[in-house]
């Protein structure tokens, strides 16, 4: 009796966490998702670094910035990670209205950071920066839209989460789906950090 409920034991932790590293295939596959991510964005960001000054005499984006509304908008996306957390939490517990609240507040938060950042587009656009003005402009535009792309398509996991919550096939026994959305939405997070820091903070030289 005591071999198989240690077998049965055994076949219910081999379901939690199917790798050898302790964690299930869906969430190892996020992380080295993210991990090739991190090479996007760091090529990326070298990229502007490199063309950052290269405006061939028309204007640079360091001209047109208006960093009290970027760090506004910033601060937004930051807070939609707090909002995350506890929808995490919430679902975790089996609060399943309150994190149905959290999901889509997490939602508006990162769709409001993306209608800053396309009126930050249009103004700049108006200021003379086009997408191929210069070098300069090209590689701020495909750094910071790339950036855009992924708040986007972390804008409908969790919309994706928030339906499946109200129609009741999301709940506290597979929270785990909610946990791996959240680490993309915290990759997105960070990054912008990163981002933010370079583009807006750190002067051309």
């Amino acid at each position: 009796m005591s071999t198989a409920t240690a077998a049965a034991t055994a076949d219910t932790h081999h379901d939690v966490h199917d790798t050898n590293t302790g964690i299930s295939n869906t969430k190892l596959a996020m992380w080295l998702f993210l991990a090739t991510e991190c090479l996007l964005f760091g090529g990326l960001i070298s990229t502007y670094l490199l063309y950052k000054t290269r405006g061939n005499g028309a204007v640079l984006p360091t001209d047109v910035f208006d960093i009290p509304f970027t760090s506004a908008s910033s601060f937004v996306l930051l807070m939609s990670s707090l909002t995350m957390v506890l929808a995490l939490s919430a679902v975790g517990r089996g609060e399943m209205d309150r994190g149905k609240a959290w999901l889509l507040v997490t939602s508006m938060l990162g769709g409001i950071f993306i209608g800053g950042q396309v009126y930050e587009f249009t103004s700049f656009y108006r200021e003379g920066l086009g997408y191929t003005t210069n070098p300069a402009s090209s590689a701020f535009y495909t750094l910071t839209g790339f950036h855009g792309v992924h708040v986007s398509l972390g804008i409908v996991m969790l919309m994706s989460l928030f339906v499946a919550v109200v129609q009741g096939k999301l709940t506290s026994k597979n929270a785990e789906t909610v946990e791996i959305v959240g680490l993309y939405w915290h990759f997105v997070d960070i990054v912008w950090i990163f981002i933010f820091t370079v583009i807006y903070l750190i002067p051309a030289e």
